[in-house]
């Protein structure tokens, strides 16, 4: 899916123009389409049919014009500032994570920011952020921003990915999952020419420290075929023993990326299936990939 178009969550918010940013970079080194997608959804007081909400309609001609004309400045925008790289966007209705998820089905790779406005307010808080990141058809990458509040220009390129510098981390625990996205974080960070990270959490049994050099072996027999592919990526291994949450996060302080599988075994089950994911994207300040075999 390499082939396949980058997609951008935009709502116009800074979250979403940083999310830009890096998708742009990201494309810059892979040579993806980039689209960017506003979902709104309106919601009106149903109070005829009960009280509650429900979908609702535009409320006039105007309010479109102006997401319409927003997603088209941010799109000749970003076009202008890479003429190498083809640049679209559209405006789609409906439920956010529901849109984001279907048409993630034809992407390479879906890019989100952390918070937003309009069409993305609370868009990564709560239970949503977790559906979009544990159900989306392809790798998710939510995006930070951790500038002084300014955010960069729609379209702008920061010095590295997300304004930030360093190695790629990535999670592994020997699960399909985590392979896969331990390829994913391989293929990243021989792109940028950046080193891969590889960390691995586990619980000391009774012989305590006697068995790190089985658990070495296991992740490092998991790295040979990405060592052939990219001779010239510098690749660490570490051994780390408690929380496979919180070794992320620390690992996420000096990191340009962190990457997950969806789903993981041993230290790392369940980790979309609760709030260590949601501890995952919104305590890491470095933008986090979670990737899922489609």
């Amino acid at each position: 899916m390499r082939d396949a178009e980058i997609l951008v969550g935009y709502d116009g918010s800074i979250d979403a123009s940083v999310a830009l940013d890096w998708a742009l970079d990201e494309a810059r080194h892979s040579g993806q389409p980039v689209r960017l997608a506003y979902v709104f959804e309106w919601l009106t007081v149903a109070s005829w049919v009960g009280p509650g909400v429900a979908p609702g309609i535009w409320p006039d001609d105007t309010a479109r014009r102006q997401v319409e004309d927003l997603v088209r400045d941010a799109t000749a925008q970003a076009a202008a500032a890479h003429p190498g790289l083809t640049v679209t966007g559209e405006v789609y209705d409906g439920p956010p994570a529901l849109i984001l998820q279907e048409r993630s089905a034809e992407a390479g790779l879906l890019v989100l920011g952390s918070r937003g406005h309009g069409g993305f307010g609370g868009l990564l808080v709560g239970s949503t952020a977790v559906a979009v990141a544990a159900h989306a058809h392809c790798p998710v990458v939510v995006v930070r921003d951790t500038t002084d509040g300014t955010g960069p220009a729609p379209g702008g390129t920061t010095a590295a990915p997300g304004g930030r510098s360093g190695p790629v981390a990535v999670g592994v625990d020997g699960s399909e999952p985590s392979l896969v996205a331990l390829g994913f974080a391989a293929e990243r960070a021989a792109e940028r020419r950046v080193p891969l990270r590889v960390l691995h959490a586990w619980t000391p049994g009774p012989g305590g420290a006697a068995g790190v050099p089985d658990e070495r072996a296991a992740v490092e027999q998991a790295l040979e075929p990405w060592r052939r592919t990219f001779p010239e990526l510098a690749v660490t291994v570490d051994l780390v023993a408690g929380s496979p949450a919180a070794m992320l996060i620390d690992a996420g302080q000096d990191a340009a990326l962190v990457v997950v599988g969806s789903r993981g075994r041993g230290g790392l089950a369940g980790m979309l299936l609760g709030s260590v994911s949601q501890q995952l994207i919104q305590h890491t300040r470095c933008p986090v990939a979670v990737v899922r075999e489609r």
